[in-house]
């Protein structure tokens, strides 16, 4: 491991005056720590902000407010998730190994790095972490790899199960930066590859995720998540779903879905809920709905198997959703 410092700070002022100064943030560390023992990132300090007073899981109105340090398991357990947003438990839960939600924050979860596996191969082309190189996976092994929102440059997948159902729930999130606060929708802070893979996210240097916002609705009480994979203990997802339904006089309202493991940053699926609208909850309406999420795919030489799985990992999330009492 490259050598570097650490510094613990007990302020958000202080952490970002750090950060300002090249520091990397660290919380839980269960990504970072991983990439720096592989010499994958080499940061030359970081700042632990463990010590912050952003770890709070609370209801305002219908809303659930969630601290970026708050850990996941808390927020997974907490009665309030379990009670205003029982899709972010279960994404939760599906999300990570027991050992490692005890120790994961959200924040850090939402800032997890791809887990392409040339992204972690020194001698392989990776844009992602060395700029230029080229991307080892477009003709390579890409059976894992996106359909969705990929370039020329990056097929990496993003890999945070939560990330897809705050996407679908129209979560927001407030950071704070050197001097000032800002909120914007979860949905904009990941960036497409494009031909900039290593810009991954949309925050400003220095800037810290203070807390996730979830807006509640009646959406909320009809919601489930899927998470199709290569085996049912700790593994990252091949396809997922998060889908929400309001159903009021036997007719689709409102329709939220997000999916993950197909797309470059988690995919909202808008195509879909448009043609969900109005229509009743069955079957053949959620198989014509479903059709629309493969509009715009660009499926790679091993994984043109997501083309036909993701309309039907949709339509099968719809269902759970739809049997939620």
């Amino acid at each position: 491991m490259i050598p570097f410092t650490l510094q613990k700070v007990l302020t958000e002022a202080e952490a970002i005056a750090a950060a300002g100064q090249g520091g990397r943030y660290i919380a839980g560390g269960t990504t970072l720590i991983d990439l720096m023992r592989e010499e994958v990132e080499r940061p030359e300090k970081l700042v632990d902000i463990n010590a912050l007073p952003i770890k709070h899981i609370r209801a305002e109105g219908g809303d659930l407010v969630i601290g970026a340090l708050a850990r996941m398991s808390e927020v997974a357990a907490h009665p309030e998730t379990q009670r205003l947003q029982p899709l972010i438990a279960e994404t939760l839960v599906e999300g990570a190994s027991p050992q490692l939600r005890n120790v994961a924050s959200i924040g850090g979860n939402l800032l997890q790095r791809c887990r392409c596996p040339f992204f972690r191969m020194l001698d392989a082309g990776c844009n992602k972490r060395a700029p230029g190189t080229g991307c080892s996976a477009i003709e390579g092994l890409n059976g894992g790899h996106a359909i969705l929102g990929t370039s020329d440059q990056c097929a990496a997948t993003h890999p945070s199960d939560l990330a897809v159902a705050l996407i679908a729930l129209d979560a927001t999130m407030r950071v704070t930066g050197p001097g000032y606060e800002r909120s914007f929708p979860v949905d904009e802070l990941f960036r497409l590859p494009g031909t900039t893979p290593h810009l991954e996210h949309t925050l400003r240097p220095g800037e810290l995720i203070a807390e996730i916002r979830v807006p509640g609705g009646p959406h909320a009480r009809r919601a489930r998540y899927l998470k199709v994979r290569d085996r049912s203990s700790y593994e990252f997802a091949v396809v997922s779903a998060a889908a929400a339904l309001h159903v009021e006089g036997g007719i689709v309202r409102d329709a939220r879905i997000a999916c993950g493991g197909v797309g470059t940053r988690p995919w909202r699926m808008r195509a879909v809920e448009r043609a969900l609208i109005g229509k009743a909850p069955d079957r053949a309406a959620f198989e014509a709905a479903a059709r629309q999420a493969t509009e715009g795919v660009k499926p790679l030489s091993g994984n043109h198997y997501k083309v036909e799985l993701l309309p039907r990992t949709i339509v099968r999330a719809l269902e759970m959703a739809g049997e939620v009492a």
